[in-house]
């Protein structure tokens, strides 16, 4: 947006920016504000539930090599859960998994030592369902590649970094899980990610650390080439572990049942479970092949 624009914008929103100031963007600037607004237009998005933020970050000009704080509009977790919903295809996300703890002791800015205890990784699992099929697409972010440091100069981390390190680390974990089931929800690093860190202005380097390139991870059930779901032997162990249908994942199936003019309780009868609802995340496959079939 042009500073023309900007401004223009400002004139046209300036009680709605004075709103938003006073809540969820406190002490945000007005162009950063009115930026915010119309990303949030375009995108038909309600600005009142933050899917957008703008951090201040300490920019690096690459010809002054000065820094100074700006303000960057980043999407954050939530837009990217917003646009995986939209998508009609998301069947759920599991609860975050962590490594073991560890314990470690940086140095501050001032020269200080703090003591952290963190998880060595976490890792999130996100289901989408394509086609016939659920696939799961699975992160592992490790604490110590994207924690934010306290300053250009110290190793500690920052005070939210400290406060909750697993709750950080688990929105990474979360966000890069997103970004391989859904491509088109774009590559860019979400606010939770970029938080206290330095960037390089017209890079997606972070000063001082080598970017986060993990290749995309190839599901162990997707066959790579054709693309279809490896059908596994069905076994009533197999059917009842794991995590329950999210909601999405059973109405499909209710569907599919129809389809065939089947009931619940025929399927409940293959798979050794009294309650259709009780069939696991991992039994879904099992279950569309086995419905096809009849």
């Amino acid at each position: 947006m042009t500073t023309t624009n900007a401004v223009a914008k400002i004139q046209d929103d300036t009680k709605l920016i004075e709103v938003l100031q006073n809540s969820i963007y406190s002490g945000v600037k007005s162009e950063s504000v009115a930026m915010m607004i119309d990303y949030c237009r375009a995108n038909k998005l309600d600005i009142m539930q933050k899917p957008v933020h703008a951090v201040p970050m300490n920019v690096r000009d690459p010809q002054s090599g000065s820094y100074g704080w700006k303000d960057v509009i980043m999407p954050g977790i939530g837009l990217y859960r917003i646009q995986a919903d939209r998508s009609g295809n998301m069947a759920g996300i599991d609860a975050p998994e962590f490594g073991e703890d560890k314990t470690e002791t940086f140095r501050s800015k001032n020269g200080d030592s703090v003591t952290v205890t963190y998880p060595e990784w976490c890792e999130v699992k996100v289901h989408k369902i394509v086609g016939n099929h659920i696939v799961t697409f699975t992160a592992r972010e490790y604490w110590l590649e994207n924690y934010a440091s306290d300053s250009a100069k110290s190793t500690a981390p920052n005070r939210m970094w400290q406060k909750r390190p697993r709750g950080q680390l688990a929105k990474c974990a979360e966000a890069q899980a997103l970004r391989k089931g859904w491509p088109e929800i774009g590559s860019s690093a979400t606010a939770e990610e970029m938080a206290g860190k330095t960037i390089e202005m017209g890079e997606v380097e972070v000063v001082g650390r080598e970017p986060i390139t993990e290749p995309r991870e190839v599901n162990p059930e997707v066959d790579p080439v054709a693309g279809d779901v490896k059908q596994q032997p069905a076994t009533t162990q197999h059917q009842n572990a794991g995590e329950k249908l999210t909601t999405g994942a059973l109405k499909l199936v209710r569907a599919k049942l129809a389809d065939k003019g089947l009931s619940d309780d025929v399927l409940c009868a293959q798979f050794g479970i009294d309650n259709i609802e009780n069939l696991s995340m991992k039994a879904v496959n099992d279950a569309f092949h086995w419905i096809e079939g009849q």
